[in-house]
């Protein structure tokens, strides 16, 4: 039996409906999925930048946490300072790579000046080394030269003015683990000798 319809445009009968709005449901459903899934990428993406720079915050914090113990310790004259100086040890520009660096002179900040909490990569670490110093001589004070003003015997005044090289990072990358930013800083301390 072939039922039919009627309705104001003319006749339809049934063996004519093919089916067309569950093809576009289907597609519809499918590019909806498609752009979930965009977005969520997009949220998973926004989710590990966010927690890269907070992680790299924390670093920093702990790394000038660092920078202030080793000034202290310049202040106060305690701890251990690598000398640099003509006579001392040839220091690579970062302490914390150079082969050469007795493990001694790797101090670790305080925990009564800094403690480093459960989200920072461990408890920071500073290095003091002393670079040069400046001569008082006929003319003035000599500048701070790397190779120390009194090693040419031209200018053998007694130093003025120490400089002081202190590096400082977040934490031991060995304990921190890879997954963790190590943030390295360093800053140059002038000090009265003999401080």
């Amino acid at each position: 039996m072939n039922m039919q319809r009627q309705t104001h445009f003319g006749r339809i009968t049934g063996r004519r409906q093919r089916g067309a709005a569950l093809a576009v449901a289907l597609i519809l459903l499918v590019l909806v999925t498609l752009i979930g899934l965009a977005a969520v990428r997009g949220v998973t993406v926004q989710q590990r930048m966010t927690a890269n720079f907070y992680d790299r915050e924390v670093g920093f914090q702990a790394a000038e946490a660092g920078l202030r113990a080793g000034e202290d310790t310049v202040a106060t004259g305690t701890g251990n300072v690598r000398i640099c100086t003509p006579g001392g040890e040839h220091c690579a520009a970062n302490p914390f790579t150079d082969p050469n660096l007795n493990s001694t002179f790797i101090q670790p900040v305080p925990t009564t000046a800094y403690q480093a909490g459960s989200n920072a990569p461990g408890q920071p670490q500073f290095v003091v080394e002393l670079i040069c110093n400046d001569c008082q001589t006929t003319g003035g004070p000599a500048p701070c030269q790397s190779a120390n003003c009194g090693s040419y015997g031209a200018q053998t005044g007694a130093p003025t003015t120490w400089y002081y090289r202190i590096t400082a990072r977040s934490g031991d990358p060995a304990a921190a683990g890879s997954s963790r930013a190590i943030v390295t800083l360093q800053s140059m301390y002038a000090a009265p000798p003999n401080t």
